[in-house]
Parts: structure tokens; sequence; C-alpha cells
């Protein structure tokens, strides 16, 4: 059913049109808000050779918080919601990641330096209910394995020993982090931390795909978020919190959740659409905020498996004209 006006939300001034199959050329339009439909339909290709067109009216979008989706290459995003920034918990560490791997690039297969988990890290396990991982203080650990404890079950320890090894401290990385977030247009984003565990951290649904977009060019972060699970030594096999990997095409993001923030997602899945393989971003914030984490991230996960499923079953029947 098509959403009222005062529930939805156009970016950058219009709709995005996420894909317009015209022969065997995708493309895409951004219509402009409160445009004449027929007006927007005639802007986006001839009647005679126009094909099905997903937009934001048509979405499945999650009733809760705000959202956000994007074909990568087709437009502007299209979003739901009102943009306010929220507490995103652990999608902060998605920022970390990127500021690490523009910081100190590594090839894909390539472990990077040894670094060195400092007491800190070694004392914050299992401390103030923070998802954590069992860094041993004096044991080295490469970079490419702490950007996997970072990301794949979510260290708050081995992000915030990621921000000390690059930075000397973590106030010193936040700047950077910030730096990143400006040089991105995140102007709706605020970090304060390496982690997310601090619910002045905050950024939006728009913001969080400008990152995304940046992020998954990266081939290493690219690889890391779509592991279900990976074996480090001296703390045995790890999962990824994002059991959104197990839905077709999906290749990522990141989790993120707690009382305040509630439940939050970013992910990525690939799609095939006229012939080619492009990417699908989406951003659920500020799920079933105030409620136990487990509750938001259950509600995030099952709200973007509808989102994802949704659109990529619509991209596909596009595709082959069905």
């Amino acid at each position: 059913m098509p959403l009222s006006p005062a529930r939805r939300h156009h970016v950058a001034g219009g709709a995005l049109a996420l894909i317009v199959l015209c022969g065997t050329a995708v493309t895409a339009a951004t219509v402009g808000s409160g445009a004449d439909p027929s007006s927007a339909s005639a802007a986006r290709a001839p009647s005679s050779d126009r094909g099905p067109v997903l937009d934001g009216s048509t979405i499945l979008w999650p009733e809760d918080g705000q959202s956000a989706v994007e074909l990568v290459g087709a437009g502007a995003p299209e979003a739901r919601g009102e943009q306010r920034p929220v507490p995103i918990a652990s999608l902060t560490k998605v920022m970390t990641a990127h500021v690490i791997l523009r910081e100190h690039p590594l090839r894909p297969g390539e472990p990077g330096p040894q670094i060195e988990a400092d007491p800190q890290a070694a004392h914050e396990v299992a401390v103030g209910g923070e998802s954590t991982v069992p860094l041993q203080a004096g044991r080295t650990y490469s970079q490419r394995q702490l950007l996997e404890l970072t990301l794949i079950p979510s260290g708050n320890n081995a992000a915030r020993l990621l921000a000390r090894w690059d930075s000397g401290s973590q106030d010193a990385f936040v700047e950077k982090m910030r730096r990143e977030a400006a040089r991105l247009g995140m102007d709706r984003s605020t970090y304060t931390g390496a982690s997310g565990i601090e619910t002045t951290t905050t950024s939006t649904a728009v913001d969080q795909l400008k990152l995304a977009r940046e992020a998954m060019k990266d081939p290493v972060l690219r690889e890391i978020v779509a592991s279900r699970s990976v074996t480090v030594p001296g703390i045995g096999p790890v999962t990824n919190t994002n059991s959104l990997l197990d839905t077709p095409g999906v290749v990522g993001l990141k989790t993120g959740s707690s009382t305040p923030a509630g439940g939050n997602l970013l992910w990525a899945c690939e799609v095939r659409t006229g012939g080619t393989t492009r990417l699908l971003l989406g951003a659920v914030l500020h799920q079933r905020a105030g409620t136990p984490p487990g509750e938001g991230i259950h509600a995030a996960l099952e709200s973007s498996r509808r989102l994802v499923t949704d659109l990529r079953d619509r991209l596909s029947s596009a595709r082959t004209g069905s």
C-alpha cells in the first residue's frame, strides 16, 4: 500500500526511482517533491519505452524509526521518517574501520602490522555489559584481525584499541572520524567515540548511506563485513552479529543496538540490473528504541529482511521484464 505523503520523506528535493528499465539500459530519475506524477513519469523516459519503476511510495518501509535506501549510481537516496540525528550504537564502527583503512590501507589477504593489546583493552573485557572480545594484554593481533573483531562480533575494546594504536588516544582518533564525516558530507552526524557506546554519537539513515557508499569501495572492509564468521588465534571462532547475511545477495554491513539507540542496521546487497551487478544500500535506524537491545536489533533485522527481499525481487522482476 502506498505511504501517505505525511509518512514519506524525500531526500535531496526528490524521490529516487531506483531503476527504470529502457530496453537493456538501466537509468534512474529523481522526482521533485510535490511534482505532478504525470510530469515525473514523462521525465523518466518516453512512455513507449518505459519499463517497471520502483519508487519510495511502494517500498515496504519499516513502520518505526527512520530508514533510507540507495541503488549506488542511480541517483539520490529515498528515505522514510524524520531524518533527525539519533544514537547509532555500533554502526559507529563502520566509520572507525573506514578511517583505519584510509590511514593504514591493506590489500586483500594482507594481515597488516602487528598490534599489541594494551592493559586497557584487556581490562575492558566483559566490563559494564559492553560488547567486547577477549583480548589479552601483551598479545599481538594483526590489523586485519582487530578489524575483524571490531566489525564481526562488534568488539568495543577492539575498536578502541585500534583508535589508540592509530592516534595515541581515542579522543585524537575521534577528531579524524569527525573530519572524515565532514569530507563525506555527513552534516547531520556527530562522532564522540570509536565504539558507539556513547549515546552522544548520532547520525541519520541518509548520512549512514553516505558512509556505506564510501566504505564499501574498500575491498578489505567489504570482505570482512561479508564474513559470517572468522577464527582468530587465541580467541577462537567468532560469529557475525549480522544475521541478514543469510539473505541471498546480502554482503554486509553492520549491526548496532542499545536501549537508547534501539536496533540499527546498515546493510548492503548485490543485485543484478540490466546484466550488471550493482550495490543496493540501506540503513534502518531507531527500531524499538527504549526497549532491551535484543528486542531492538531483532526488529531492525526483520524489517531490513523484508525491505531487502522486496527491493531485490522488484529489481529482478524489472530486469527480466516479468
